[in-house]
């Protein structure tokens, strides 16, 4: 992989973090969902040519640009672990998330998963879903069913990573009530 293509994605993916942040949706003690196909950001077909250093590299910008946020990652896997997703044991105990028997490998799951499951060492485990703050999806992978409701799509200035299209959310409270009901 060039050098030139990994920093690239590197400095998309710090901005739209960023846009994310500067925005208010990234808030302390939050879960930050994230999807990726490193085949789509390399420019082929998802689940057809997986980036073991694209996966580091992305994994690595991330943990780096949500550090300040206090949030925690949740890196969401391909369909071939039925979308279940890898974070730290400590936040599945303690929010409740049903934890799976199951560890992400580069064509079941994603290199983003290997990645982040290889960085938390003794902490990583895997969950059966989650319900996140916010997200990032990158080539379309689909993290829709780990977000609460109600998904808002947020808009920055970045479009893709790399050659994969960049699609950002955050969430808000349900509006409940009825022709009375007052909001803010």
């Amino acid at each position: 992989m060039e050098k030139e293509f990994l920093e690239q994605i590197r400095r998309e993916l710090t901005q739209a973090v960023a846009a994310l942040g500067q925005a208010g949706h990234c808030k302390r003690g939050g879960i930050f969902i994230f999807g990726c196909s490193t085949s789509e950001i390399a420019g082929s077909r998802i689940g057809s040519d997986s980036s073991q250093e694209i996966g580091n590299t992305v994994i690595d910008t991330l943990l780096e640009s949500l550090s300040p946020y206090g949030m925690t990652l949740a890196v969401g896997c391909c369909e071939h672990l039925n979308r279940s997703v890898a974070l730290p044991r400590s936040v599945a105990e303690a929010k409740g998330f049903e934890i799976v028997t199951v560890r992400p490998a580069l064509h079941a799951g994603g290199a983003c998963g290997v990645a982040y499951f290889a960085h938390m060492g003794e902490e990583a485990c895997m969950v059966e879903q989650v319900q996140a703050d916010v997200g990032i999806d990158v080539g379309h992978t689909m993290i829709g069913m780990h977000l609460k409701h109600v998904a808002v799509p947020f808009r920055c200035e970045v479009k893709s990573i790399g050659k994969a299209p960049l699609v950002l959310a955050f969430t808000r409270p349900k509006y409940v009530g009825g022709p009375r009901a007052q909001y803010e």
